[in-house]
């Protein structure tokens, strides 16, 4: 109780110091739990709580309480930790290292040393009650949720009992605690009625009021409890002394005796159970069965087959961490071999086949590489549901058929029993298996009904089947009914489940596909990408010293031709119910995609059908009449249908022609539109070439089967639809391509859900689906660009040039004849870059060889030629804008131009100053002002002004530093005041005068019980010209309170 006490009181203080931190108070208990699952020792936890305290001594000196026996933390006067490990002089025997065999589990017991106070009972060096007092108060907090008044009754009781043994510590022997252990153990008791496991381990922090208990529930080994591993062997009398003498010779091994003893150690103070110990000996005294016997009988062991359930868990962990597997035999990469002196844990019901055939020896050892490039695929939370529903249906059935089989079992014992007499009954017998051929499986079915009491009802069973098979039979038959009634409303909600996550599941591409690809078809990014390849290109030539070389930086291919008439549909379909575009900017759209781009990729033109010109002609009528004028003169804003773009271009004339190219400049609307295009073609393309797969696929298989088995394959007959994974299909696979234009142009007019479109796609084209989900935002994207490129002033002088210089023969024709158009269409590429002079500019080549369509794309350097040369004065008459950020005193510089008198009067002071500076620094030795740096050049086309690199100058003014000595002194002191005042403010509004007395005192270390004694002064001290008040604290000896 004590332990628990402290635990609670320990945790309360630091919530309360750390109120304002939670943060720290949830490391202290990651710190506790990693402390319990042995991740860090003793002196590592001693080192994280210290710094994690740091600056809170009294917190870090209660932490002592906590900490095993020989270790102690204290805490100097400069707040520096030393932790300490105390080797008392008393002790009677040196420590022991603990002595492990091949077949215990690791251990590491350190019993207390004579002469030292028996600390709380120590488990792989942990606090095991610190830890355990934890768990077990929340364990109870737990317990009772729902009866909070229970738990606060609880905590009522350690806390009074803690304060009662406080005063009795603080008054010596003057004074008896009003609540003894006894009474704390039975209102505890009383508390917890009908909680037998929580009164249980209760007990175990009550040494005194459950001694009773615990003396009937298992006899002490010779009164070990506050003995030391070498005295041990004193106290034993008669028989028990001759015991320990026996096997202290048996064991041969000073060593090995003494880690014998500390097993019945850590057995008396209640750390392990008495079917752990007799597993914890087995080691020592297994080889020894006339002591082993004896030993079990003395310590009132039985083994018990329906009641320990094969070997522990427990001993089989340590043996397999015992084995260096690294040194066993190798198979390969990932198996070894176990060593020839492994046991093999007991199975039963195996056949001469089963252990002809199946795997005793190796071992899965997988070996890891950091060099390794695999990456293990994880499962998508589709999957996980579809896995979590398989499981469950895969647990019920083992339990529906485990209770079968165990009701089989007994059935076949009462049909045995009905043919008995009644004293054959009372002599009739089960063994082990129950009537059956498994120990396991029915002692498994009668455990998951009855629980706790399964191995009472096995004894029954085994000892009197007659009176106890009917009682149990019955109640097995009904849990049959209630588990099948169960599972049929179970069932019910799998196949939701399937029906719901099937598809999704398969879709493994498709979970991040749509988060990528938005990032990816960004006009951003689609920049970023070209101008990295020329980025590297230019760096690869200047680390060569060589010209960057020329040629395309993105070629891409156009695959089919007759994809255009889908992706030109889709593009207008959607541009048609934009109401944000004017009319004559939609029909400009119309042109270049039904005329413009086919032109440019060798295609059939696309025409408008007398249905589209009919409602263009209508709904200019409206315009027409909406926007008339009150004189009757209609806007000059409706578009002219006569007017047509690209009525007679140079590509349209090369339609046919096979070796063939046309030539376009852009900018990066036309750029960004075209990559786009590109890619909308491209998927649709391989949607088209999927459905044509699954076409084939289907007739093929439908020829097979009626070729082969003579059958007709009904529509509902795939295997996925018969275990209703997924509902049939109201589609035939002959118009899934029809179909999924018509799902993209419901999605683009906002008639179908996204999740309904996708799910549809899933069931369509299955696992190649994930590329047209987001076909809509692609071909928003698309419309956008057409857009700017119909509106854009940039963009409409860019298709203007390419119909003037289409005009003159500069914009691509057929390969052979292509040395004759060099110089024209050098003159175009001159003209679009200086267009283009504050943008990218690309040269886009269309080119056409034996049948095959590419597009290629060449970001073009648009940086003026010399930029870097100085100009030279004689080259072009300067400006005045030159003239002003020239070297005056130069003489190729000629004051041709007229300037102001007030101009020239400032240079001339100018040149006088520097003049007289240089002089004065010269004559008398002084370190004149550094010249300026900074250079520049220009431009010889632009006049644009360019500063050389590694060239700068800095401005200093003279005073500064000595105005800033005078300001400061007062600045610092209007903040301080500022600030100060805010203080007060708060403090007059959030503070009383009890909390700020209280301060006080806790600040001169006045009035607080329970913390170290120290002497708290005062020193006033003047910083940044405030007067401050320094304190410092210094701490007495620990043992003398004030």
């Amino acid at each position: 109780v004590n332990i628990s006490s402290n635990a609670l009181s320990y945790l309360d203080q630091v919530k309360l110091q750390f109120g304002n931190q939670p943060q720290v108070y949830n490391d202290f208990l990651d710190i506790m739990k990693e402390f319990k699952s042995q991740s860090i020792d003793t002196p590592g936890v001693i080192s994280r709580v210290s710094q994690l305290f740091k600056g809170h001594p009294d917190l870090i000196m209660g932490f002592n309480t906590f900490l095993p026996p020989g270790y102690k933390i204290e805490v100097q006067t400069n707040d520096l930790v030393n932790p300490q490990a105390l080797t008392p002089s008393s002790q009677s025997n040196p420590s022991i290292p603990a002595y492990t065999s091949p077949r215990s589990p690791p251990m590491q017991l350190h019993p207390p040393l004579s002469g030292t106070p028996t600390g709380p009972p120590m488990q792989n060096n942990q606090p095991v009650e610190f830890n355990h007092a934890i768990n077990y108060v929340n364990k109870i907090k737990n317990r009772f949720q729902g009866q909070p008044d229970i738990y606060k009754a609880f905590l009522e009781i350690l806390h009074t009992y803690q304060k009662e043994q406080r005063n009795a510590k603080e008054a010596g022997g003057n004074y008896t605690p009003a609540l003894t252990e006894q009474e704390v153990y039975a209102q505890v008791a009383r508390l917890f009625k009908n909680q037998e496991d929580l009164l249980s381990e209760f007990g175990q922090f009550l040494p005194d009021a459950n001694s009773s208990v615990v003396n009937k529930k298992k006899p002490k080994l010779l009164n070990l409890k506050d003995s030391s591993v070498a005295e041990a062997s004193k106290h034993g009398v008669g028989t028990e002394s001759l015991f320990f003498e026996k096997v202290r010779k048996a064991l041969r091994s000073a060593e090995a005796y003494d880690n014998f003893l500390r097993c019945l150690v850590i057995f008396n103070q209640e750390v392990i159970s008495r079917a752990e110990l007799v597993q914890l000996v087995l080691p020592f005294l297994g080889k020894f069965p006339e002591l082993f016997n004896w030993f079990k009988n003395f310590l009132g062991y039985r083994e018990m087959s329906h009641i320990e359930p094969y070997p522990k868990e427990r001993a089989t962990e340590g043996i397999a961490m015992e084995i260096d597997y690294a040194s066993c035999k190798r198979l390969g990469s990932s198996y070894r071999a176990l060593p020839k002196s492994y046991q093999q844990p007991r199975c039963t019901g195996r056949t001469p086949l089963c252990k002809e055939v199946l795997n005793d020896t190796w071992v899965s050892f997988p070996s890891w590489s950091e060099d390794s490039t695999f990456v293990s695929s994880k499962k998508t939370q589709y999957e996980e549901h579809i896995y979590r529903c398989e499981d469950e249906r895969f647990e019920l059935d083992v339990v529906l058929e485990t209770n079968l089989a165990t009701i089989r079992v007994l059935e076949t014992v009462q049909r045995k029993l009905s043919r008995m007499s009644a004293e054959e009954q009372a002599k009739f017998r089960l063994d082990n298996t129950l009537g059956g051929s498994s120990e396991v499986i029915h002692r498994k079915a009668i455990q998951r009904i009855y629980g706790d009491k399964a191995p009472d009802i096995i004894d029954g069973l085994k000892k009197n089947p007659a009176a106890s098979v009917p009682i149990v039979l019955k109640r097995l038959k009904t849990k049959e009914e209630e588990w099948r009634e169960a599972q049929r409303g179970f069932n019910k909600i799998w196949r939701e489940q399937n029906e719901k996550y099937y598809l999704k599941s398969l879709d493994h591409q498709g979970i991040n596909f749509k988060q990528n690809d938005t990032k990816v078809l960004r006009s951003k990014s689609l920049l970023n990408e070209i101008e990295s390849i020329y980025d590297e290109r230019q760096e690869q030539a200047s680390e060569e010293n060589a010209n960057p070389p020329t040629g395309p930086h993105l070629t891409l291919a156009y695959e089919d031709s007759q994809i255009l008439e889908d992706a030109a549909a889709l593009i207008i379909h959607h541009v048609k119910r934009q109401t944000s575009i004017q009319k004559e900017d939609k029909y400009k759209i119309k042109q270049i995609i039904y005329h413009f781009i086919p032109d440019m990729l060798f295609s059939q033109r696309g025409e408008l059908s007398d249905v589209e010109e009919e409602e263009e002609e209508e709904e200019m009528d409206l315009e027409e009449g909406a926007s008339k004028k009150h004189n009757g003169v209609p806007s000059s804003g409706s578009p002219s249908k006569s007017k047509l773009l690209f009525s007679n271009t140079a590509a349209q004339k090369l339609r046919d022609c096979d070796d063939a190219y046309n030539l376009f400049y852009v900018n990066n609307n036309w750029y960004i539109f075209l990559r786009l295009h590109q890619t909308l073609c491209s998927r649709l393309l391989r949607l088209y070439g999927q459905a044509e797969r699954q076409i084939e696929e289907e007739v093929r298989e439908r020829d097979w089967e009626r070729e082969i088995l003579e059958l007709k394959k009904e529509k509902n007959d795939n295997p996925a639809i018969q275990l209703r994974l997924k509902e049939p299909m109201d589609i035939e696979v002959e118009d899934y391509y029809s179909a999924f234009l018509e799902m993209v142009r419901n999605l683009l007019d906002g008639n179908m859900e996204a999740s309904q479109y996708e799910d549809s796609l899933r069931e369509m084209f299955t696992i190649h689906a994930y590329i047209a989900f987001t076909m809509d935002k692609l071909i928003q994207s698309i419309v956008r660009q057409l857009q700017h490129i119909v509106s854009d002033e940039i963009c409409i002088q860019v298709t203007d040039l390419y119909l003037a210089e289409s005009a003159s023969g500069a914009s691509g024709g057929t390969m052979s004849t292509q040395s004759s158009r060099s110089s024209a269409e050098a003159i175009y590429q001159r003209k679009a870059e200086q267009l283009m002079s504050d943008e990218n500019c690309f040269k886009v080549i269309f080119l056409r060889n034996r049948g095959q369509m590419q597009l290629m794309v060449e970001l073009l350097d648009t940086e003026e030629e010399n930029s870097d040369e100085p100009m030279e004065a004689e080259a072009r008459k300067p400006s005045l804008y030159l003239y002003l950020f020239l070297e005056y005193e130069s003489p190729s510089v000629c004051l041709s131009l007229p300037l102001h008198t007030r101009n020239l009067r400032r240079i001339r002071k100018y040149q006088k100053s520097r003049e007289q500076l240089d002089k004065e620094a010269c004559e008398g030795g002084k370190k004149s002002l550094e010249k300026e740096k900074m250079e520049c050049m220009f431009k010889l086309n632009s006049y644009k002004m360019v500063y050389v690199f590694k060239s700068e100058d800095y401005m200093y003014r003279r005073t500064a530093l000595l105005r800033a000595h005078q300001v400061f002194p007062r600045v610092s002191t209007r903040l301080h005041k500022r600030f100060q005042a805010w203080v007060e403010a708060w403090v007059k509004e959030h503070v009383t005068r009890d909390m700020s007395a209280e301060t006080n005192k806790w600040l001169m270390g006045e009035g607080h019980d329970g913390l170290l004694p120290c002497a708290t002064t005062c020193q006033p001290e003047v910083l940044h010209f405030m007067n401050i008040n320094k304190y410092r604290v210094k701490y007495g000896p620990p043992g003398k309170a004030p």
